[in-house]
């Protein structure tokens, strides 16, 4: 199946999961026989576009980001989260070696990155974190974009929306249980995270279980607003990534955004149907969308 191409007046939109690797989606998103080494090169078959959170877990290794390039169609895109032992354990300081092994580690899939992701903790106050990225700047690869999230209320001033649109770095946008990020435009493109909290059960990611209909609503609407207002002076790409603890099941949530941004939507049964061959229709798993909500 090809992955519809969303593009209006050259403004670019990337709407997609949070991952890819859940054991809870079989039978909801990929067939239920479908080998696990197989998941990302189905899933791109769907979504033109993957945030890779297990970075943030653990760096992964060159073969594994090798192994992902061969996986996906040359239009496929990734974001990718910088390491916890960087952005958390360490707090972004004396991070030499972590930062030259990830920028070695993630090379090969350069022509297929959208952004690299720092998540800052929410115990980093502006007043320590500012210094911190100032000092990380000339450490960072100029070959990739940079997105910063943060977790803290004290980034929501002018000091830290001045420094990220001076060094051209995205102010992450991101709805989470208890904190929202104001929608600043600090850089040539946007990004979106759907985070929600920790409250669904991960057994349960392969139905959504919460209704987020008015705050998809609201990021849309603002979204919206960029590409109208802003997109012919600065802005050209927009980055959408739904986690599955947002509302329950990350491709649903995906799903639906992209209907409140007027995009077409995407269909998984029909791939369900084309690989399942061994299921009779009788016991097939496949949903649709409406099952889903």
């Amino acid at each position: 199946m090809e992955v519809p191409i969303d593009t209006r007046n050259q403004f670019r939109f990337y709407v997609g999961c949070s991952g890819w690797s859940y054991t809870s989606w079989k039978g909801h998103f990929y067939p239920s026989n479908l080998d696990n080494s197989q998941w990302l090169s189905y899933y791109s078959q769907i979504f033109d576009y993957v945030e890779i959170d297990s970075s943030f877990y653990r760096t992964p290794n060159i073969f594994m980001v090798r192994n992902w390039y061969k996986k996906t169609s040359e239009d496929f895109r990734f974001t990718a989260k910088f390491p916890k032992i960087i952005t958390h354990d360490k707090r972004l300081k004396n991070v030499d070696k972590e930062l030259e092994y990830l920028f070695e580690a993630i090379c090969p899939l350069h022509d297929k990155t959208l952004a690299l992701l720092i998540q800052l903790p929410p115990s980093l106050h502006i007043s320590e974190g500012l210094e911190r990225l100032k000092e990380l700047l000339p450490q960072l690869d100029n070959n990739f974009r940079y997105a910063v999230e943060v977790r803290n209320k004290s980034w929501f001033n002018e000091l830290a929306y001045t420094f990220f649109a001076n060094n051209n770095i995205c102010l992450a946008r991101s709805q989470l249980a208890d904190i929202q990020t104001p929608p600043v435009v600090t850089s040539d493109f946007v990004y979106l995270r759907l985070i929600g909290d920790r409250s669904i059960n991960e057994k349960a990611f392969g139905k959504v279980q919460k209704d987020r209909t008015v705050e998809m609503q609201y990021w849309a609407n603002k979204l919206k607003v960029v590409e109208e207002e802003e997109a012919a002076d600065q802005v050209k790409l927009a980055i959408v990534s739904a986690n599955n603890h947002y509302a329950g099941f990350g491709p649903a949530t995906a799903n639906l955004f992209r209907g409140m941004m007027n995009l077409n939507p995407l269909n998984w049964e029909i791939e369900n149907k084309i690989i399942q061959t061994t299921t009779t229709a009788g016991n097939s798993n496949q949903r649709s969308l409406s099952d889903f909500l």
